[in-house]
This record gives C-alpha cells, structure tokens and sequence, in this order.
C-alpha cells in the first residue's frame, strides 16, 4: 500500500510490533500499510460513518487481511476495548475534534504507549490541551504536500519534569513560539518548519501593509483596523520568535 506523503509521515510514528487503533479510519489506509509492512501486529479501524468504513472493509479485504484488521463503527475511541492496541492514530481531522476524542477517551491515556496526532487545525489549542493534561510530546514533524503544511506529533503520558521541561521555566516568548509552531519542531530545527515560518513571515507582512495606512502609521486607523494591525504584529512576533530559536547555534 503507498501512501500520500501525508500519511507516510503519520505512518513513520509508529512503532514496531505495535497494536494501533486508527480512529476515522476513512478508507483503511494507514491500518492496511503498517500491517502489510510488518509494522504493526494487528489493527482496529475506526469510524464514525459507515459509509467510510465499508470503504476500508473492501480495501482491507482486497489486500487479505481482514483476520488481522478490525473495522468498527465508533465515535472516536468509544468502542475500543482494554487492551486491543497500545497506539491510537488520530488524523486528518480539526483541532477541536481530535481535542474531543482525547477528553472522552481518558481512560486509555495511562494505558497507551504513544498517541500520533495529526491535527488539520488549531494546533496551538492541541498543544495547549496537551500541555494541560500531562501530555509529553515524545517527537514531531512537519511535511509539504500540494502546498499544505501538515503536522504530525506523537505524545504520551509523561511528567513534564522527565523531559527537564517545566512550562514555568520557559520565557513567555519561547512558550508561545512553541505552542503555536511545536517546541520539538523548533528544538530540532525543522526545515520544513523553517521553510514555513518564512512563508507564514511574509504572509503577515503583507497583510501589515494593507492595514496600514499609505504612510505606514497606525494612528489614522479605525479602531478595527487598529485591532487587525495589533493582532498581526503580534502574530509575526511569535514567528520571528521561533525564526530566532531556530538560527541559534548551541
């Protein structure tokens, strides 16, 4: 089974001889890869819809192996069971949704090796979440395909102090850099990161010149306009932020 880049990059999170519970499986593609590859044991995937998962029966039975994949409707991790897998994949959906599945699935966070998450939205709200709760973030990486940036994280149960990481520590600065763009990403001086930062820089730069008045000043603006020119300078301080980190020799 090939895989969009995407995907591969979610796939290359997990671990071997894991069990991997895949929830909004779609059409079955990621469980059909890492069971094929040997990278996985056996899987469960899982969907909201059942019009997705009939999707994912058929491929997983044209590629014969339907006596190791499971294919259960479910809403998110509702009808996974103690002990089935050791890894969830959580992909392709919004920010608040994967945030949602996580909440209602408290009782596998102690029980699980890693969680690989690949938020399509609000990944400053998924880290934050993650933060809260007790997450660590054990490894992360980004990918270009037709244009989109995509971000895939794996995450466990872990003290924060384990990693030498403590929130309170870090400057304000840095912790906002590395919840909107990912400690770990920046740490490692990502270059598809690097790569986006310097797209994202131009971006508000640009968006700072339309709100602007011909002179260049915020005093002529209207209040609103005011708030949009706030909001984006403070934008792209966050990214010169992460831009800094990253150019910093150790």
């Amino acid at each position: 089974m090939r895989l969009s880049k995407r995907l591969e990059l979610v796939a290359s999170f997990v671990e071997e001889g894991s069990c991997i519970a895949d929830v909004g499986t779609d059409h079955g593609y990621i469980p059909i890869a890492l069971v094929e590859r040997g990278t996985a044991q056996r899987a469960v995937a899982m969907d909201l819809r059942e019009g997705p998962l009939q999707r994912a029966r058929e491929h997983i039975c044209q590629a014969g192996l339907s006596d190791r994949i499971e294919t259960r409707l479910s809403d998110g991790l509702a009808s996974l069971k103690s002990g089935e897998a050791d890894t969830v994949v959580i992909a392709g959906m919004g920010g608040s949704l994967v945030i949602h599945i996580l909440e209602e699935g408290r009782r596998f966070w102690g029980e699980m090796k890693r969680f690989i998450l690949s938020p399509q939205s609000d990944l400053e709200l998924v880290r934050s979440y993650l933060e809260a709760s007790g997450f660590s973030t054990v490894d992360e990486a980004m990918t270009e395909e037709d244009g989109k940036y995509y971000t895939v994280m794996a995450v466990r149960m872990e003290d924060q102090k384990a990693l030498g990481r403590e929130a309170g520590a870090i400057p304000a600065a840095a912790r906002q850099a590395g919840l909107r763009y990912g400690r770990c990403l920046i740490d490692k001086k990502d270059p598809v990161l690097a790569e986006y930062l310097e797209r994202e820089a131009g971006r508000i730069r640009s968006v700072l010149s339309r709100l602007r008045d011909p002179a260049g000043s915020a005093e002529t603006v209207s209040d609103s306009r005011r708030s949009a020119l706030e909001q984006m300078e403070a934008d792209l301080a966050v990214v010169q932020e992460a831009q800094r980190e990253m150019q910093q020799t150790v």
